[in-house]
């Protein structure tokens, strides 16, 4: 694996690109409660935004969204990418940047995978397979040093 300069795998986002991310994060979420859109689809929607990963060039950003209460997600993401260049004018004016990065929503869909492995993760079948049937019932108490009672 290759190391950048300080020791960071070269993958990993920069400090630089973790702050621009959340600063636009922020922004994003402040032009978002404010509404001031002309479409419908976005009119008293309801939207998280969860992550603004940037690349490490700071010219692209993908902003990872979802509705609030289960809205459509196809609809919301659909309405935000028509609304780019609004928020490209926001971003620009609200925040010190060189050059504006270009700005993609996308589905956030960490939480229906987070949901997903919990299920799973609660299912009879896995559960049977992570504890083993007798371990409750073969294994002796231990008194305080360690040995087991009755020996």
């Amino acid at each position: 694996m290759k190391h950048a300069q300080n020791n960071v795998p070269s993958h990993a986002p920069s400090q630089r690109q973790l702050r621009v991310g959340e600063e636009l994060r922020h922004t994003l979420v402040n032009v978002i409660r404010q509404g001031h859109f002309h479409d419908p689809d976005l009119f008293d929607a309801a939207i998280t935004v969860t992550e603004v990963r940037i690349s490490p060039d700071l010219k692209n950003a993908t902003a990872y969204v979802t509705p609030l209460g289960g809205g459509d997600m196809e609809k919301t993401v659909a309405a935000l990418n028509r609304a780019v260049g609004y928020f490209h004018r926001e971003i620009a004016r609200q925040i010190a940047l060189r050059f504006v990065p270009r700005l993609s929503f996308v589905p956030d869909t960490s939480f229906d995978y987070s949901s997903r492995i919990d299920a799973l993760l609660n299912s009879p079948e896995v559960a049977r397979d992570i504890l083993p049937e007798d371990s409750s019932e073969s294994r002796e108490p231990e008194d305080d040093s360690g040995e087991k009672n009755g020996a």
